[in-house]
């Protein structure tokens, strides 16, 4: 069982126009850089991103946004991007903002079969428009549905052939989640290593949730913002 592909390129070859595609990442903190790369020289248009957020105007998701290949944005964080801010403000890109811990739990219900649930989050908001309410313990909860990709675009510090992963801190943030909530999942990684380097006890994402796994390079690992002690 060998789930090695050469390339991002050939990664992302499967990909159609409309797909549905979750990308890991909180901010540009693990977030899929080759994958996103490949879809950029791909082409592929009318995609719907979800993700934590929009990344920033002249890298991550903030490359396919200057390319008009994204038609609708699942998103909790939207405020570092100018160039969505455009789309947004000119109607030209489709948007569904969603409370953080509300998305997470959207996907993790995904992975697990649970096709909906019941939070309190957004209630009386513009996020519970139109969906059912219920009392639990005298609160009111809003029903939430599960979120699933068509494919997920994951970035890890670690892998082997098989698919199994290790992310790296903070950098595992929604990519854990996401692995178990798409049709098709690719897997870039930082080091590719062989068959038993890995410690089974330590293994974050199990490759059974992993279709596709390559070894990532010219990581650029840009800070969003970068804040100084005062001296």
């Amino acid at each position: 069982m060998d789930k090695r592909v050469a390339s991002a390129d050939a990664a992302v070859a499967p990909i159609q126009d409309g797909a549905t595609i979750l990308m890991g990442g909180f901010g540009i903190c693990g977030i899929p850089e080759n994958l996103i790369g490949a879809l950029l020289r791909k082409g592929t248009r009318d995609i719907t991103v979800v993700s934590n957020g929009v990344g920033l105007d002249d890298f991550g998701i903030g490359l396919l946004l200057a390319q008009k290949q994204i038609k609708k944005v699942v998103a909790s964080y939207l405020g570092e991007n100018k160039a969505f801010e455009k789309l947004a403000l000119a109607k030209q890109i489709e948007v569904e903002l969603i409370p953080q811990g509300t998305l997470a739990e959207r996907m993790r219900a995904a992975g697990a079969g649970i096709p909906a649930f019941f939070t309190p989050t957004g209630y009386g908001t513009m996020v519970a428009e139109g969906k059912e309410v219920r009392e639990f313990n005298g609160r009111p909860h809003i029903l939430e549905s599960a979120l699933r990709g068509d494919f997920a675009f994951i970035k890890a510090h670690k892998g082997d052939r098989w698919g199994n992963l290790v992310y790296r801190k903070t950098a595992r943030n929604h990519n854990a989640a996401m692995a178990t909530a798409a049709d098709h999942v690719i897997a870039e990684v930082e080091d590719l290593v062989e068959l038993g380097e890995l410690d089974p006890d330590g293994v974050h994402t199990p490759g059974i949730f992993v279709d596709a796994i390559f070894q990532g390079a010219r990581y650029e690992k840009r800070i969003e913002r970068l804040t100084l002690s005062k001296r």
